[in-house]
């Protein structure tokens, strides 16, 4: 076991020498081994000791003493990492450090190092993609030795649980703040056919929430983050008949592109056609119209996140049921 100081490695002798102990008293301090008889003004020396020499035990020592590694490895797909995304690993990172565990993130876009070859060199206690992978990588890992395997999105098998987090809820909140005032309601689907994961439950969230309310099929339009694109969006909802008079869009992004769209043709949210987005990131409220979105508590998710990983791995009872995700809307001016 051995950190560094000063420009040299720090070893548990180096330890004992400074506090004037055993070695394998500095290892039975520092690992906080049971049944081991130690005065408490001792232990303390040997803790100050190892601060003011800047040691701590490897990672090896650490795996070999609990039997496991303390790394987590979230895989990313290939998603833009953006300031909702980046907010969320930010979470997720200090939720697993709370329970003693590095989380480290990998990004499968291209030309990314293949998946395989990753968990493979850093033989992780656990992974949680975001999006689900090949059931026979899942097993390739369990085979390894590697002792959970989670997916946020997307239904797997065996020991990979369904979706632990569920995006209708934000397509139907955004559809129940419109409906009142709106008798027909279109969506604004991202361009990028790999969002489908995310944007395809939160499209299924506001075709719930029509038919109970006995409204039309939301009409949907795939929105590029380009003006003339989402112009072209804008005006056939417009010009449908009857008009579409207020829009969910699938995140913030989207829906300013649309409300850009309608100020090019001269026209205004919400008075000639509403708008909702979702995640508020920080420009959402700095448009004119500012945009209303649906708030979601990305702490709270990640923390739910790593105790269902940590849970898992101390054999515990995991529910199957998504993660409870608190959810809300800010309320500004374009719906």
């Amino acid at each position: 076991m051995a950190g560094t100081s000063r420009g040299r490695r720090v070893t548990s002798g180096d330890v004992a020498r400074e506090a004037g102990v055993s070695r394998a008293t500095v290892s039975y301090v520092l690992n906080d081994t049971p049944h081991q008889k130690i005065a408490e003004a001792t232990r303390r020396r040997v803790w100050e000791a190892a601060a003011r020499l800047g040691y701590a035990p490897s990672a090896a020592a650490r795996t070999l003493r609990t039997g496991r590694s303390d790394i987590v490895l979230g895989v990313l797909p290939d998603w833009p990492i953006q300031h909702v995304l980046g907010r969320f690993i930010q979470h997720l990172t200090n939720a697993f450090a709370e329970h003693e565990f590095t989380f480290l993130v990998h990004s499968s876009a291209r030309p990314a190092r293949p998946l395989r070859e990753i968990w493979r060199a850093l033989t992780p206690a656990a992974v949680l993609a975001l999006n689900e992978f090949p059931e026979t990588e899942a097993e390739a890992m369990r085979a390894a030795g590697i002792e959970v395997v989670m997916t946020m999105h997307g239904p797997t098998s065996g020991d990979v649980r369904s979706a632990l987090v569920s995006e209708e809820p934000i397509g139907a909140l955004q559809a129940r703040h419109l409906v009142d005032s709106h008798r027909r309601l279109g969506y604004a689907y991202p361009d990028l056919p790999r969002l489908d994961v995310l944007a395809q439950p939160r499209l299924d969230g506001v075709r719930q929430v029509c038919a109970e309310r006995g409204l039309p099929e939301p009409d949907v339009r795939a929105v590029p983050l380009e003006l003339d694109g989402a112009t072209e969006a804008v005006k056939t909802w417009l010009a449908a008949d009857p008009p579409v008079t207020g829009i969910c869009a699938f995140n913030d992004d989207i829906a300013m592109a649309v409300l850009l769209a309608l100020q090019s043709l001269g026209l205004r949210a919400p008075q000639d056609l509403a708008v909702i987005g979702a995640d508020d990131i920080p420009s959402s409220a700095l448009l004119r119209p500012s945009l209303t979105t649906v708030v979601r508590d990305t702490d709270t998710l990640a923390r739910g996140l790593a105790r269902r990983v940590v849970d898992a791995l101390d054999r515990k009872d995991v529910p199957t049921e998504p993660i409870e995700d608190p959810l809300r809307v800010e309320l500004r001016d374009s719906a």
